[in-house]
């Protein structure tokens, strides 16, 4: 039952992550750095502490009491993240929701949920599974099948993105609608992104301290009903005020060079929409972590917790892009090519939530 609750959780969060560049869509008249700052300052600003507060009493005490190179540390990986975040968006701008998404998550799958478990083949800690744990047990080789098959999904679904290029650059029509489309480009800054967004997951486990205090603190009011649910949220906190930092000078300085600073303040844009789609956006794409704590609690923070994660993320990601239209006149065969890549990404979670469950 937990580990079905846990998969519950990590859908809702990939619900969430896979859906909140949505909204960016209905913005009307603002450069891409001006909604990307505003929708991120809900996300990494407002409502992590917000939800901290909400579930976590006394939460800014447990941030306090919590060794310096910890909350150093912590927030390094989020300074890192923040540029994989930053690119993520880059990507999905020039590649589409659907390519982009699952490029960047594919990376960020693979490189999040195997680097850790390396990293604690070297540096063992008590509960944590190590590399070795996945290669000689029967449970740890269907995660890792599970991994394997996901990266043939990615590759699958890369190579309907180069179908969909070059029927692109043969239909002016089509292609017109797909102004922003730019493989090279996009599919550079997505292997960027796709690396150092992996360094979230490397923040929660840097993290891990905080969120073990507040999982003690809720323990001594409610023994016996396992692990407390928000456990995580106190880490975000901290991880995202590195993801913060990035995002928003990045976007200072394109507000500058592009000279959109004016972008916040024209009254001839619908600027009450525009905030509002924004601050939609931004708090969409936090839920996403907000579910994957809970289901984290469900299942560990291990390669299973973080591939279920970025899996449900490139499925939703993939079916928005076929709603959307994305694939507008592109080949049965190319549709047929980025339909398989997603079957292959769903076998994949199945896999690799068989593998939790017989741990």
């Amino acid at each position: 039952m937990q580990v079905i609750l846990g998969i519950i959780f990590h859908f809702i969060g990939g619900f969430a992550s896979g859906s909140f560049y949505i909204p960016y869509k209905k913005v009307k008249g603002w450069a891409w750095e001006s909604f990307w700052i505003v929708g991120g300052i809900f996300s990494w600003f407002i409502v992590p502490p917000l939800a901290a507060w909400l579930t976590i009493p006394h939460f800014t005490e447990i941030i306090k009491q919590t060794n310096g190179e910890i909350l150093l540390l912590t927030y390094f990986f989020g300074l890192l993240w923040g540029i994989g975040g930053l690119t993520y968006g880059l990507g999905v701008r020039y590649l589409g929701v659907s390519l982009g998404s699952t490029i960047i998550l594919g990376l960020c799958a693979v490189f999040g949920a195997i680097i850790p478990s390396v990293y604690y083949n070297f540096f063992p800690k008590a509960g944590k599974d190590t590399f070795s744990m996945l290669l000689h047990s029967h449970w740890g080789q269907m995660v890792l099948l599970g991994i394997v098959i996901c990266v043939i999904g990615i590759i699958i679904c890369g190579k309907a993105g180069t179908l969909k290029e070059r029927e692109l650059a043969k239909n002016r029509v089509i292609a017109e609608d797909n102004k922003e489309y730019r493989f090279g480009l996009g599919i550079f800054v997505a292997i960027v992104s796709g690396v150092l967004s992996a360094c979230f997951n490397f923040g929660i486990e840097a993290g891990k301290t905080m969120a073990e205090n507040a999982n003690e603190v809720w323990k001594v009011t409610h023994p016996e009903q396992g692990n407390f649910l928000f456990l995580n949220n106190v880490t975000y906190v901290v991880i995202l005020w590195g993801g913060l930092t990035t995002n928003f000078v990045w976007c200072m300085i394109l507000n500058a060079r592009n000279k959109t600073f004016g972008d916040y303040t024209d009254s001839s844009r619908p600027l009450l929409k525009n905030y509002l789609f924004c601050a939609l956006a931004g708090t969409t794409w936090f839920l996403q972590f907000f579910f994957y704590g809970m289901g984290e609690s469900k299942m560990g923070n291990g390669a299973s917790s973080w591939i279920l994660h970025m899996a449900f993320i490139i499925l939703i990601a993939n079916v928005w892009g076929l709603l959307l239209k994305e694939w507008k006149g592109v080949s049965r065969k190319a549709i047929f090519t980025v339909v398989t890549g997603i079957i292959t990404i769903i076998l994949s979670v199945i896999i690799v939530g068989y593998g939790n469950s017989i741990k």
